[in-house]
Formats: structure tokens, C-alpha cells, sequence
């Protein structure tokens, strides 16, 4: 199993949406991830910034960024796009993160 980490940008004053969307993500969404072999994932928010970072674990090759193509994974982005910087096809701007430390 590989960790994954990455960050986006939430706008802001969006933080409290932000959280809300997510208390309530959709179960045919979380299944798909699941599905896709991520678990142990979490999101952080840094105030000061508005930078939200992802980490994940992964069983397999793929994870959480490579399921753009699907049709929930794209209506979930169109849903996010108010509140967050996105691509012209509205997925997430996110920049991945090199792991550079880890201690078991």
C-alpha cells in the first residue's frame, strides 16, 4: 500500500461549505473511491493560506486523482467548482506532494 498527498485551494470564506459538502459526501462517490482502492483518507485546511491538503493510502496503482473520467467523480467536481480553484474542466487544481519523510 502507497501514501499519496497532494494539495488544492479552497476560496475564501468557503471553508464552512467546504466541510458541510464533505460531512455529506455521497455514499455512490465514497464507494467509488473505495472501490478504487483509497482508504485512510483525510483533507486538512490551513487557514492562514486557504490551502487544503490531502493525504491518502492506496492499494494498487491508481487513487483518488485518476478517477476524472467517471461520471460521479465529474459531478462531484462541478458541485466543488463554486468554492474551489479548479481546471477549465472543473476538476480541483492540485499539486502532488513528493514524500520526503515517514516514520511508521
Amino acid at each position: 500500500m502507497k501514501r499519496a498527498a497532494f494539495k488544492m485551494f479552497l476560496k475564501p470564506g468557503c471553508e464552512a461549505e467546504y466541510t458541510k459538502r464533505h460531512n455529506e459526501i455521497w455514499p455512490e462517490l465514497k464507494a467509488l473511491l473505495q472501490e478504487a482502492g483509497v482508504s485512510d483518507y483525510s483533507i486538512f485546511w490551513d487557514k492562514d493560506t486557504n490551502l487544503l491538503f490531502a493525504v491518502q493510502k492506496v492499494s494498487g496503482d491508481g487513487g483518488s486523482q485518476d478517477l476524472g473520467s467517471t461520471e460521479i467523480v465529474q459531478k462531484w467536481w462541478a458541485y466543488m467548482a463554486d468554492i474551489m480553484e479548479t481546471n477549465p474542466d472543473n476538476s480541483p487544481v492540485s499539486v502532488e506532494l513528493p514524500e520526503v519523510f515517514y516514520m511508521e
